[in-house]
């Protein structure tokens, strides 16, 4: 990718398989969505999954690593999905789906809401936060939820319902929460994302069959209305979205029908990217390479390896620069600057076991070996 006469490099030093580990335990039984690898105020990274038992966590035993702590279990029974949303202020937000059934033999579906406050200390107790319908049949259908905190540090849950519908409930005054609120469309897939700009105005993103719908905040504070839908649709679960000017977001999605990763933002044209990503999510990091503002995306490829790209930031169109990362991961990898300012790159192995790559001290963005945490 040519950027101002000159080119970024995007490069593994020495490209390896992630390194053989024996199984952990707890055993980790499914991914988290959303940010679930973190930086916290004091620049240590948290990376979080799902066991039987509830929420794993690891922790950075010092900011820049290389030693971590963990996995430590906080349980809560019966998640089925679980999110991680971060605000500003640091603190990590935890959004699941619940399923737990009564004497009565229904199972009751309902969404819940944990706290952490800093890197490495506990997290609050799981809070529910119900579910909107109140018929049983309809309950459980129920969808996975999505979260973004605003500048002001509300919570905002986004869920599809089971007419297809989008609901959203968030945090009032005084602590409380305000009522489910019905924000409508049609034929919604889980997979939702949802954002927040350095304005502090919220949006959200999420998959139908055949299109993107887009809703976003006029004002700050308001109640999120429809923007234009986007088409083609996306793999559900894959669209992310980053700001790259102030005020404004540009979403990454891989297209359902096979043509590869694409990307749009307001007032623009989509651009195909190309590339042969996986059915996972997309991972969307921007960041400051050889003085250059640029984008690096990270996804699962077809063939199970991490695949990275870099390009311009809002020039995607001149293309972008993939490298395979090597490995075979199992999840979604995850994009984040650690507490030198360095891109890492992490993904869940097959084994369950945490790994990650550091940006090497050379030009572009140059990946160091795999490291199993």
């Amino acid at each position: 990718m040519a950027m101002r006469g000159r080119s970024v490099p995007v490069a593994q030093r020495r490209r390896s398989s992630l390194p053989a580990a024996a199984a952990s335990s707890p055993v980790v039984t499914g991914f988290v969505t959303g940010n679930w690898l973190v930086r916290g105020k004091d620049g240590r990274l948290t990376a979080y999954a799902r066991c039987q038992e509830g929420l794993l966590r690891w922790t950075e035993i010092r900011s820049g690593g290389p030693d971590w702590s963990g996995p430590d279990l906080f349980p809560v029974a019966g998640l089925t999905h679980l999110t991680v949303a971060q605000g500003a202020d640091t603190y990590v937000h935890f959004l699941g789906r619940r399923e737990r059934r009564g004497a009565d033999g229904v199972v009751r579906v309902d969404v819940v809401h944990a706290i952490q406050y800093q890197s490495g200390r506990p997290v609050t107790e799981w809070r529910s936060l119900g579910n909107p319908h109140k018929q049983p049949d309809k309950a459980a259908g129920f969808g996975v939820p999505a979260g973004a905190v605003d500048a002001k540090g509300t919570v905002h849950v986004f869920v599809r319902n089971s007419g297809g519908g989008l609901m959203m409930r968030r945090e009032g005054k005084g602590g409380g929460w305000e009522p489910w609120v019905d924000l409508r469309g049609a034929d919604l897939r889980d997979g939702l994302t949802a954002a927040v700009t350095s304005t502090g105005h919220v949006e959200v993103f999420a998959p139908t069959a055949d299109a993107v719908l887009h809703w976003f905040q006029p004002e700050l504070g308001a109640v999120p209305q429809r923007s234009h839908d986007i088409r083609p649709g996306p793999l559900p679960g894959s669209v992310a979205a980053v700001e790259t000017a102030p005020g404004r977001l540009t979403c990454f999605w891989t297209d359902v029908s096979g043509s590869g990763l694409l990307c749009h933002r307001r007032g623009s044209w989509l651009v195909t990217l190309g590339g042969t990503p996986g059915d996972g999510a997309n991972a969307v990091l921007r960041s400051t390479l050889d003085g250059y503002d640029c984008t690096v995306i990270a996804h699962r490829g077809a063939a199970g390896g991490v695949l990275v790209g870099v390009c311009g930031t809002e020039a995607e169109s001149s293309g972008v620069w993939w490298t395979d990362a090597g490995g075979n991961s199992a999840s979604a990898p995850a994009l984040v600057h650690d507490g030198y300012g360095r891109v890492v790159v992490a993904a869940f192995g097959a084994d369950g076991a945490l790994r990650l790559a550091r940006q090497a001290p050379e030009p572009g963005l140059v990946l160091l070996d795999w490291a199993r945490v």
